[in-house]
């Protein structure tokens, strides 16, 4: 009797053509930009047919969002577990919450020194700035922008700042909400405009000013 083929796998096979079009899609993105990348350039090199595309995403600007947010993840993930090994303690996956280690300051320096290192990674800044770009073009993109990658990460912020306010280290009536834009949106809009360039020493002041204001003290 002949042996009987196993079947294929149609999950991880679909697995395995959805990380191939996530990697096309953020190096297409990065060699030719974003107006030059087409759902016709992702399928051709991540070697599906433009149909398997179409069947997940709406558009190019879904795809790479998704991709974008895959990477965030991925280097979130290895991130925490680097600093898992380095506590002797257990991952948490999922688990991207701001530290806490009681010092608020420092804390958020070390964040915001990792968002600068983001921000100046080609593997990050070109996606991010297409993308923030394509918002400000196209209403809906900027809505998925704000909801899927933004919002997010900015919750994390309020998270730290709530503990901060339990532990009695910012005042109780402040809306961490708005209080983070003080630290976060400058240093958004210094890296979006190419104003001056952004820096540790830049972040780090921008935390001095926020938790201590411009009043002597």
């Amino acid at each position: 009797m002949a042996a009987t083929k196993p079947t294929p796998d149609a999950s991880r096979r679909s697995e395995k053509s959805r990380r191939a079009i996530y990697a096309a899609a953020l190096e297409l993105v990065t060699e030719a930009g974003y107006a030059r990348t087409t759902i016709e350039g992702i399928a051709a090199r991540a070697g599906v047919g433009k149909q398997t595309i179409y069947r997940w995403w709406s558009s190019k600007a879904d795809v790479l969002m998704e991709a974008y947010l895959d990477l965030a993840d991925q280097t979130a993930e290895q991130t925490a577990d680097q600093a898992a090994d380095q506590a002797g303690a257990d991952p948490a996956p999922g688990n991207y919450a701001l530290p806490d280690t009681g010092d608020l300051a420092a804390d958020l320096k070390l964040v915001l020194r990792a968002t600068v290192d983001e921000l100046l990674d080609p593997r990050f800044e070109v996606p991010s700035r297409a993308l923030a770009a394509e918002g400000i073009a196209d209403a809906a993109v900027g809505r998925e922008v704000v909801a899927k990658l933004l919002e997010p990460s900015l919750q994390l912020y309020v998270q730290r700042l709530r503990a901060a306010q339990r532990a009695g280290d910012v005042r109780p009536d402040l809306d961490p909400r708005i209080a983070l834009e003080l630290f976060v949106s400058p240093l958004a809009q210094r890296w979006l405009q190419h104003t001056a360039p952004i820096s540790y020493d830049y972040t780090d002041t921008l935390v001095d000013y926020a938790l201590y204001g411009l009043a002597p003290r």
